[in-house]
């Protein structure tokens, strides 16, 4: 008994810090079975045994074999298709959202998602159409896709090793497509009919451009030869007004410097772009002596060149630039690149920029040169906004990956070998077949997931072993004592669904399978219903930006609100939770 407390006392405390995130959750995750070790609840041998499991494996190659069809523009053909569906809203929303989905059911949600927003920010600013009617329909869209196969989310890989423990077979590759199917075919129609209408109506600007205007910010000084400021450094000029200005860009001799030095010093007849707001400016010109020298073009001129250009990217959820600035990063002066403008939950945050902490789905503007600008949204974990160029190339390079991937699917659907074989064999022929580098490799895995499934599966057993989940299971039979099973089946779905917008939806499959195996044993009935309630629960959190990468990574660009979430995720939740439970007995009977 004191076990079940011990477990059940760390297992809270962890689902508090998942929910305050003031640390990630694999730290999170991973004091969690420290402390379950130290405490004796979780078994020696038992430790680090979520490493080892089959479903971290799967999982890790999955994400192998997504970035590989991702980089080989196996999306990006699909996503290309769609610049012919034209300027009518509704059918750009039954595209993207359909094309979103059908991708998601194969591939990682936010490969996907990162493929197909740069495509929904074009059509919408060729049309005029608000973006945020087409983004959140498309992230949900991607987290409908996960439950469609064994391999499109992480809860369901998680779900099939449950099963795998309980002595049976695991879950093969399309056991979740009829539940998953139904489900994301009802949630579909339900955004394409009625969910559009609960959308906020939002674009960046007036013209639908981008959450940016960055020209009214812009000016352009001369520096006379009588100039108070000759001399200083352009650090010392910033300081004149207490850093409220950015010098962009220098012209001198006729050549032309983006992201000049902070140590470099001001010359005669300079002439410098700087960007500040009206009073700043005022404040400035009077102190330094320089003169106002505007042109209405300078963003045409100065932001963009053959080689200097401007990219939009969203921050994602595991970015290394979280909690740091643009001050602590010291773009310009280790990458030479400029933060032009931040843009959080839709709106543009004042222009001194140089201390604003960065959190997930900040959208940010930088100016640099192109192969720089590209370098540094992967090295920090950003996703661009800017269309990107197609990585098609020769059609053999799209073929080969499809080609592997597809004998990874008939060969796991065909019982020749289990799903974990199957797609760890399959990320490893793209490696041997030069698809996939070896550095591309590890930094295509999302680190912090596996840590965070191998720290909390020990939990999920101990949860199990301590006799905790009976007592919990116990405690929802004795309140649904009067309760079909089926409504009991329903409480478990809604309550891991309600569990996942809250906290990583691998941790709360992790955390409600010994539970729904426990009320399932409980009742006498069959556990497979119960354990893909829990797998179609974990799939769709609607409710929050927080509850999926997904969510997360359109806030910025969608311009949405924390709230604007529940107002489609509730309708949508309650109606694919009652579809689930519906589709779920009608497949894997009691």
């Amino acid at each position: 008994m004191i076990d079940q407390w011990i477990i059940g006392i760390i297992l809270l405390a962890a689902l508090l810090l998942f929910i305050l995130d003031y640390w990630r959750y694999d730290l999170v995750a991973m004091m969690a079975l420290l402390i379950g070790a130290i405490s004796g609840v979780v078994p020696e041998d038992q430790i680090f045994s979520g490493f080892g499991n089959a479903a971290v494996v799967t999982v890790a190659a999955v994400l192998v074999i997504s970035h590989t069809l991702w980089s080989a523009g196996v999306v990006d053909a699909l996503a290309n298709l769609l610049g012919r569906v034209g300027n009518n809203a509704l059918l750009q929303l039954i595209a993207l959202s359909s094309v979103t989905t059908l991708c998601s059911a194969f591939m990682n949600n936010v490969g996907a998602m990162a493929i197909m927003i740069p495509i929904a920010l074009k059509l919408c600013r060729a049309s005029g159409n608000p973006v945020s009617k087409l983004l959140m329909p498309m992230a949900f869209g991607s987290l409908m896709g996960g439950c469609i196969t064994l391999i499109g989310t992480p809860p369901n890989i998680i779900i099939a090793d449950f099963r795998r423990n309980l002595g049976s077979e695991p879950f093969q590759l399309f056991d979740f497509t009829p539940v998953g199917l139904g489900v994301a075919l009802a949630g579909l129609i339900f955004i394409w009919l009625l969910g559009h209408l609960l959308v906020p109506s939002r674009t960046g600007s007036d013209k639908g451009d981008n959450l940016y205007d960055i020209a009214e910010y812009l000016t352009e000084v001369y520096v006379p030869e009588q100039a108070g400021g000759i001399n200083k450094t352009f650090y010392e000029l910033e300081q004149l007004v207490g850093g409220k200005i950015q010098i962009l860009a220098l012209v001198r001799d006729e050549q032309r410097l983006p992201a000049p030095a902070p140590y470099q010093r001001l010359r005669a007849e300079d002439i410098l772009v700087l960007k500040a707001d009206a009073e700043t400016l005022k404040t400035f010109l009077d102190a330094s002596g320089l003169e106002l020298n505007a042109d209405e073009q300078l963003a045409e001129r100065f932001l963009t060149s053959k080689d200097i250009t401007v990219m939009e990217g969203v921050i994602g959820h595991d970015s290394r630039l979280i909690g740091r600035s643009a001050a602590d990063l010291k773009l310009r002066r280790g990458y030479g690149v400029n933060l032009l403008a931040v843009a959080r939950e839709g709106h543009k945050l004042p222009p001194n920029l140089a201390n604003i902490r960065f959190k997930p789905g900040d959208v940010l503007l930088l100016q640099g040169d192109k192969d720089t600008l590209a370098g540094i949204f992967e090295r920090f974990g950003c996703y661009p906004l800017a269309e990107r160029p197609l990585r098609i190339g020769k059609h053999t390079q799209v073929l080969r990956p499809l080609a592997l991937f597809g004998l990874a699917i008939l060969a796991s659907a065909l019982g020749l070998v289990s799903p974990p074989v199957a797609f760890t064999a399959c990320a490893g022929a793209m490696v041997l077949t030069g698809l996939i580098r070896l550095r591309e490799l590890y930094s295509s895995i999302d680190w912090p997931i596996i840590v965070l499934l191998g720290a909390t599966l020990p939990l999920g057993g101990a949860l199990e072993s301590t006799g905790a989940a009976a007592s919990l299971a116990q405690l929802i039979l004795a309140s649904g004592t009067a309760l079909a099973p089926f409504w009991l089946l329903g409480i478990i779905l809604f309550a891991t669904m309600l569990l996942s917008n809250v906290i990583n939806n691998a941790a709360a499959a992790v955390l409600m399978a010994p539970i729904a195996i426990s009320t399932a044993q409980g009742l006498e009935a069959a556990t497979d219903p119960f354990l893909m309630a829990v797998a179609i629960g974990a799939s769709l959190p609607f409710l929050t930006p927080i509850g999926h990468q997904s969510n997360l990574l359109v806030m910025g660009p969608g311009g949405y609100a924390f709230k604007d979430y529940w107002k489609l995720g509730l309708p949508l939740s309650v109606l694919l939770g009652c579809t689930a439970v519906v589709m779920i007995l009608l497949v894997w009977p009691l």
